[in-house]
């Protein structure tokens, strides 16, 4: 017989980091969840992309286990990695933060395929693009 299913919780933690406090001990605890086993998974799981925030949906059953997915990082995230920004631009169609080449839309794209609504990486690059442009960097 399938878990009754109490909750999905989605949340963006830095990979490896997951600790009891806000936000991951508030959205669990409430749910009654053992948080210091979440995070222990979590970090472990994700102990290989140090550095990057990692989405995770946690899926709360009514006899208080838990399951979770993790998703690709998100493509901010990526693309500020991929550039070394610190963040985006303000006013994007303003103030241009930086360039990104085709080559880096394709790299991040290939990362991004398994979570992304795309056909074929064609597609993902444009979606790529679309973020890097809302970020204030001109697309060469």
């Amino acid at each position: 017989m399938a878990k009754e299913i109490k909750a999905k919780i989605k949340l963006q933690i830095p990979a490896g980091a997951a600790n009891p406090a806000p936000p991951v001990g508030s959205a669990l605890g409430q749910h009654g969840v053992a948080i210091q086993d979440f995070c222990t998974q979590f970090n472990e799981k994700t102990k290989a992309q140090k550095g990057d925030i990692v989405p995770v949906i946690i899926t709360v059953y009514e006899d208080r286990s838990f399951s979770f997915i993790t998703k690709t990082p998100p493509t901010a995230e990526l693309i500020k990695k991929e550039l070394k920004l610190a963040k985006g631009s303000g006013t994007p169609n303003k103030d241009k933060v930086g360039e990104i080449t085709d080559a880096q839309l394709a790299k991040i794209a290939e990362i991004k395929m398994p979570d992304i609504n795309a056909n074929d990486i064609e597609a993902a690059k444009k979606i790529v693009a679309g973020t890097a442009k809302s970020m204030g960097l001109k697309v060469k």
